[in-house]
């Protein structure tokens, strides 16, 4: 990555709290209420960014901090694309803060009446996007007709759908309606790294490329979105996030109860994918990361006697390795150096990621940072859990993470 800093980076704390929508807004377009003018002002700076210029702005999602340019705009595409290092066939999701500004913005229809707000989106989604919505859920949608169409092609990566979401984070919410510009946002992290929870994450990787990132504290859900077609049939999850598979086949109604789950494990160069998150290497630190996979046992005390002996094995064949990282969750909780062996021959860190799928899930980027960027390990063993609700985005994360890298315990 080049070192050359083009911008000298602000960061900006804005108050989630302080911004409040009225109910119908994701609907109508109705402007939110913010009784932190130090918040209104940043919104307003980041939001004029956005709106008039090329430039580009990080910000809180429920999910993962974003780096948004005008998803109508191809020079603030290509400024996302250059400040992550990130390759341009990679599409982005369009981030917008109501069903009015889709219809208005990206379908060029002005006079859409109140009974057909949702005209433009298929049927089939009405049930999720009704109880789903704003949230972590993005759906394909058709690239409207060339002659009303207003999206960059290189937001679509110049395919026939296009991936949107309603963010429920306050903050993206009031910057996406505030500039009124849908804004096209992948993660604010440099391409490859794990994606970022904290506005630190996002300064660490993108100081001097950025003008501006909006500081709203910790993501809640901590993995992005869960991205489906609706558009084929059986309808296909194509990337777990922030919804369950099961939640997603629960609300979805009728359509969604046979929903497959896209599973290409890797991506030809040539390809073209519909929806972040397929193609190239994702979510790795720089040191070495071996995932460990659940097995059928549940015996605890031979998990820990198998981690061992992997432990013991990997550390003889990485003489180099100096400092250890062992990120826990259900098995490898209670787990002391002095049960591993030659754990006086380097430095060991244990951090649980939590018990929960939740609690894994919103730990799980800040974690591999920690270890990777501050603690500065040469090896992390992250214990893995069963893929079934979270777990699936969990383990999605965690394979690309560990670059296949895993073994059964």
């Amino acid at each position: 990555m080049s070192t050359h800093n083009l911008f000298d980076t602000k960061v900006l704390r804005v108050k989630p709290e302080s911004i409040k929508f009225p109910p119908n807004s994701f609907l109508d377009g109705s402007l939110p209420i913010i009784s932190d003018p130090e918040t209104e002002a940043a919104l307003r700076e980041a939001a004029r960014i956005i709106r008039d210029t090329d430039d580009t702005v990080a910000f809180p999602t429920e999910t993962v901090y974003g780096l948004g340019g005008s998803s109508l705009n191809d020079n603030s595409v290509l400024n996302i694309y250059k400040a992550k290092n990130r390759p341009s066939d990679n599409p982005l999701i369009s981030h917008i803060s109501s069903i009015d500004q889709l219809n208005r913005k990206i379908y060029g229809d002005t006079n859409v009446n109140p009974s057909e707000l949702l005209k433009h989106i298929p049927k089939s989604y009405h049930c999720l996007i009704k109880t789903l919505w704003p949230g972590p859920l993005t759906i394909l949608l058709p690239v409207p007709p060339q002659s009303t169409n207003t999206l960059s092609k290189l937001t679509t990566a110049d395919q026939p759908t296009f991936a949107v979401r309603i963010p429920s984070n306050p903050v993206a919410r009031a910057l996406i309606a505030l500039s009124d510009t849908p804004i096209a946002a992948p993660s604010a992290n440099a391409s490859t790294r794990p994606s970022p929870t904290l506005a630190s994450h996002v300064y660490h990787d993108l100081q001097g490329r950025i003008p501006l990132i909006l500081d709203g504290g910790a993501c809640k859900v901590g993995v992005e979105s869960t991205v489906v077609d609706g558009l084929c049939t059986p309808p296909l999850l194509l990337r777990p996030g922030g919804f369950t598979y099961e939640e997603i086949k629960n609300i979805g109604g009728e359509f969604w109860e046979n929903c497959k789950v896209e599973s290409t494990k890797s991506v030809k160069a040539n390809e073209k994918v519909r929806t972040p998150g397929m193609k190239y290497k994702h979510y790795a630190p720089s040191a070495k990361v071996v995932l460990l996979l659940p097995s059928e046992d549940k015996n605890k005390e031979k998990k820990l006697l198998n981690f061992t002996q992997l432990f013991t094995k990997e550390v003889n064949d990485n003489p180099a390795v100096k400092k250890i990282a062992i990120l826990t969750t259900k098995y490898l909780d209670n787990i002391k150096d002095s049960e591993l062996e030659n754990s006086k021959n380097y430095d060991l860190i244990i951090n649980t990621l939590g018990y929960s799928g939740e609690e894994i899930q919103a730990n799980l980027f800040a974690a591999l940072r920690q270890v990777d960027e501050i603690d500065k390990v040469d090896l992390i063993f992250v214990e893995g859990i069963p893929e079934e609700d979270e777990g699936l985005a969990v383990m999605n994360r965690l394979r690309k993470a560990a670059a296949n890298n895993s073994i059964k315990f």
